[in-house]
């Protein structure tokens, strides 16, 4: 009976252990304000001294507008953030936002977010969006979301967002567990570097001559 209970025990230590490591710290205090001045490295930043904490530590104004560039672009989208480098009061928090803008058309290629899940709403226009599920199902989940709908990206899949309407569309995500969530494209991931061109041909099942050409669009 006592070993079992300890194997229990011992079991429900490691899953609670995993949770913990899956995303940030948890904060140890109020906030973790970041001190831009600072030049220690650590696995985030580091705080400013709370009594010099300010209201605009935790402000941010303009995401009424498309400030992270226009669509005219080859994937025809813009992606506005509003993470810790734009609110230095989230640092610690493990959550950041980002609005982005799709022209008719356009689209939030497929990449992942490999420190952060992902909720996504629909501000204006139709977005047709899924993400496919890891190996070896690799299943397509995906849905066509209309005004005031939400889709969530679970953390590291791959997902996209496309607008196949003849209106522009905008869209807020809420991205979790990460106060730096980053992103990795896969085209200019996979294309975009001097992964050897025949690996890549046998990877995607093509010739040498296809993976040069797709190359060169990089």
């Amino acid at each position: 009976m006592a070993v079992r209970v300890f194997l229990l025990a011992a079991a429900l230590f490691a899953v609670s252990c995993f949770h913990a490591t899956a995303s940030d710290t948890s904060l140890l205090q109020d906030f973790c304000v970041v001190d831009k001045t600072s030049k220690v490295r650590v696995n985030g930043f580091p705080c400013k001294d709370a009594n010099d904490v300010v209201d605009e530590d935790f402000f941010f104004s303009g995401l009424h507008i498309m400030a992270g560039g226009d669509t005219t672009n080859k994937q025809g989208s813009a992606v506005t953030p509003v993470n810790v480098a734009q609110i230095a009061g989230l640092n610690t928090m493990g959550i950041s936002l980002a609005r982005i803008d799709y022209a008719p058309f356009g689209q939030n290629p497929p990449h992942t977010h490999p420190r952060g899940s992902e909720i996504l709403t629909v501000i204006e226009g139709t977005l047709y969006v899924g993400f496919v599920t890891s190996n070896p199902d690799n299943k397509l989940l995906a849905k066509v979301l209309n005004k005031g709908d939400v889709f969530v990206f679970p953390e590291g899949l791959i997902h996209f967002q496309f607008n196949y309407g003849t209106k522009n569309a905008v869209a807020l995500a809420a991205l979790l567990d990460s106060q730096n969530p980053e992103a990795i494209t896969v085209a200019n991931a996979v294309f975009g570097h001097p992964i050897p061109v025949d690996i890549l041909a046998k990877a995607f099942h093509v010739d040498k001559m296809t993976v040069d050409r797709i190359q060169g669009q990089f």
